[in-house]
Order: structure tokens, then sequence, then C-alpha cells
């Protein structure tokens, strides 16, 4: 047999004989068209580490829903919307009457936030508990998360087509849309956006954890800005980037027995990587135009 023959086989034959390599193949590509577009406007805004922080901000609500119904997903994803939202919600209250800003404040709410939800968990399940919550398994994705991941994909997608002019206005010129009446409040368009950011990492939680939800939202869309300049071309680099690193994450997890989080992780660490290196705003493009550059 041929080497493309056999890298053929290792590639096309987990997905084609097993169901549940078809599912989380689904739930990430899912998951890259929606959350990957989400981290792109949290780069432009500024607001890379707000992901990160929501997702240990949801910590504490799905660690509630697993109190109320074990290892139910509805009932943990109901309390990581909750969770999610109250925090975003504590951290704007709190920047607003209080001297500190709302990084400080969101920092400091994730960090208790993160503590009482592992503190709740381990409690009441065991360690195996811990770190199927923590790090998620997109092997274990079964029909009802398949589904939960796809209805928010879906509404996200929408959602986004719906707000793309009003967030390209509020991301690069709030003064502008403050000053034209569009018949929506500025701060919807934050409050939406904020929304559309916590489904994604509650959707994302079963088949990447609650730790590594965020790393297909923002590898990818930090990597895009080292490739392209333009707001739709990063869109949709970020997408492929994020769907690339599911399936290969995917392939070496299933291959290499290893963890699927982690590792779907690990591939768009990979690409980030490559990107910083040949990237037109990598380092050896850069380098070379300044070896280019007359003295």
């Amino acid at each position: 047999m041929s080497t493309l023959a056999l890298v053929a086989d290792a590639v096309f034959t987990p997905f084609a004989e097993f169901a549940f390599m078809r599912r989380a193949l689904v739930a990430t590509l899912a998951l890259s068209l929606s959350s990957a577009p989400l981290g792109v406007f949290l780069t432009l805004r500024r607001m890379s580490l707000l992901g990160d922080a929501l997702s240990h901000a949801i910590l504490p609500g799905v660690a509630i829903g697993f109190m109320v119904g074990g290892l139910s997903l509805t009932a943990m994803a109901a309390g990581g919307v909750v969770a999610g939202l109250v925090v975003a919600g504590l951290a704007g209250a709190v920047s607003r009457f209080t001297p500190l800003q709302e990084d400080a404040s969101l920092a400091a709410l994730y960090l208790v936030a993160l503590a009482l939800g592992v503190t709740l968990i381990a409690r009441n399940g065991t360690q195996l508990d811990v770190l199927h919550i923590l790090f998620g398994s997109a092997l274990g994705v079964d029909a009802s998360g398949l589904l939960l991941v796809a209805g928010v994909a879906s509404a996200s997608l929408v959602a986004l087509a719906l707000m793309y002019r009003g967030l390209v206005l509020e991301t690069f010129d709030p003064v502008f849309l403050s000053a034209h009446r569009t018949g929506v409040p500025p701060w919807l368009w934050q409050q939406g956006f904020l929304m559309l950011v916590v489904l994604n990492l509650v959707a994302g939680f079963q088949t990447l954890g609650t730790l590594m939800a965020v790393g297909l939202m923002m590898l990818p869309a930090v990597s895009a800005r080292l490739w392209h300049v333009t707001l739709p071309a990063q869109l949709l680099n970020a997408s492929a980037q994020a769907a690339l690193a599911g399936g290969a994450g995917l392939l070496l997890s299933y291959h290499l027995d290893t963890p699927s989080g982690p590792t779907i992780i690990g591939c768009a660490g990979a690409l980030y990587a490559i990107s910083l290196l040949i990237a037109p705003g990598g380092c050896l493009p850069r380098w070379r135009a300044g070896l280019l550059r007359p003295a």
C-alpha cells in the first residue's frame, strides 16, 4: 500500500467507522464556525482575556447544574449561561461604581468563580467528574450535546449576521455609533456580544471543557490577525484554522490515545506558531523586510 493510501486510511477510517468520531467532528466544526469569529471581535476590541475570564466564570453555574441534575447537559448548560452573564454583569457594575477597571474586576471575579466551581464539583462528585467538566471530552459528545452545539452555532451565526454592522461600528468607532441614532442603544451591542460569547463557551465546555473552550475561540483569531488586515478575511481565516485544528486534534487524539480537548487546542497552538513564523505579519517576513530596507 502506498504512503498516500496509508495517510488517507488513517484520516478517513476513524470517521467512517465510528459514530462518536463523526459526532465529535460535527460538533468541533460547528464550534469553529461560531466561536472563532467571536474571538476575532474580542481581539479587535482588545478584550482577548475576557473570553478566558468568562470561560472560568461559567464553572460555578455548571457545578450547580451538576449538583442538581448530575451530568445532565441541559442543567449544566443552563447554569453555565446564568453564571457567565451574572459575572459579566457584576464586572460591569463594579467598574461603573468603583475606581476599578472592568478587566481588574473580571480578574478578581473569575478567580473566585473558578475556586468556587472546583470546590462545589469536588465536594459533590468524583475526581473524574472534575476532570470531565474542566477538560471536556469531544469523543464523548452524545446526540443531545451535538444538538446543543449545533443550535448555539446556528443561532450565533444568525445573530452575528444581524449584528455585524453595529458590532463593527461599536468596535472601530463607538463615538460615531453614539452620535447617530440607529434605534439600538450602544450598550446593547456590547451586552448582546457578551451573551454570544457566553453561549459559545457553554456550548464548547462539553467538548473542550471549561478551561479549554476559550482556546478554539482565541488561538485561531489571534493567528488570523497575522495573515490578514481586513475583517472579513480574518473571520474566514479564523474559522478555517479552528476547523483544521479540530479535525487534526480529533485524529491525533484517536491514534495517540490522548485527551481530545487539549489535543485540539495543541493543534491550534501549532497553527499559531506557524503563523508567527511565516504569516505576512509574522517574524520571518518582517525580518526579511528589515533586511531589504535601505539604511
